[in-house]
């Protein structure tokens, strides 16, 4: 019993993580419908300006000062990415693609110039460092703080997209752009607003990440960048809750098949990622035929 749990547990955290990575890549693509490569580009620069604060402050206050360092990291740089490269692609998906996919191999490459490419050792604090008994497992901390992480940005990013007038505003522009420019209103500042939150997301993603594997390196924002595309193909690109769901459902299946079937745990996920595609109907090509 006390192994479920901590399986679970375990799992439910990793969810957690990959719903943070793939909140910001579904929010860019199911608005904006720009299918963002550099997004773990974001995630790792990120991650190491938070590992750099961490290590300087120190303690739980370094820690929460790294969250903000990284979160503020990833959104300045999805910004800055989105005014200079991305503005003038927008309706050019093939460009977009080899600027991102650019981007994803540029920057990594650039960090691990800069601090090498071994592993370095994430700053966990002493509260954090421990586990928390539940049911007779002995449950790492981190794990409740990735998972109370992803509980309050589903919440927020819900409540922006269905409650705010810049997220009525961008899904206005992506369904009829030329339609909201004639009403006045500025389409562009509200796209380069949903970039900043995308990036903001990844880069607490990259400070979390770090928690959680209490290690970070110049390309582990490429290989979660992975395991986030397959929870946004499951979940849907357009829907934040179903990403959600997905994102869950994936952490759970690697972590059970990884001990239950002797480390299968990715290719686990494949064979959900395959299951779900399958199982999809089929969309209607012109002229009605299926």
């Amino acid at each position: 019993m006390s192994t479920l749990v901590l399986l679970t547990l375990t799992g439910l955290g990793l969810g957690a993580l990959y719903f943070l990575i793939a909140s910001g890549l579904a929010l860019i693509f199911g608005l904006m419908d720009v299918l963002n490569f550099a997004h773990g580009a974001f995630l790792t620069v990120a991650a190491y300006a938070a590992w750099r604060t961490a290590e300087t402050v120190g303690g739980t206050g370094g820690l929460a000062l790294a969250a903000l360092v990284g979160t503020a990291t990833g959104a300045l740089l999805a910004v800055a990415v989105e005014l200079v490269l991305i503005r003038r692609l927008y309706g050019r998906p093939r460009e977009q693609i080899l600027v991102t996919v650019g981007l994803s191999l540029a920057v990594p490459a650039l960090v691990q110039a800069v601090w090498g490419a071994d592993s370095r050792p994430f700053p966990v604090p002493e509260a954090l460092s421990g586990t928390v008994g539940v049911l007779g497992a002995q449950v790492p901390a981190s794990r409740f703080v990735l998972i109370a992480a992803a509980g309050l940005v589903l919440a927020a990013v819900t409540l922006f997209l269905s409650r705010t007038r810049y997220g009525l505003i961008v899904r206005a522009g992506v369904e009829d752009r030329a339609m909201v420019t004639a009403l006045g209103v500025d389409v562009t500042r509200a796209f380069t607003l949903v970039f900043a939150i995308g990036g903001a997301l990844a880069g607490l993603a990259g400070v979390l990440g770090g928690l959680y594997f209490g290690s970070l390196s110049p390309h582990q924002g490429t290989s979660l960048l992975v395991f986030a595309f397959v929870v946004v193909v499951i979940g849907g690109m357009g829907s934040i809750p179903g990403v959600a769901l997905s994102a869950l459902a994936v952490g759970l299946v690697q972590q059970y098949a990884n001990y239950y079937a002797d480390g299968y745990g990715d290719f686990a996920v494949v064979v959900l990622l395959a299951a779900v595609v399958l199982a999809r109907p089929a969309p209607r090509l012109a002229g009605g035929t299926a």
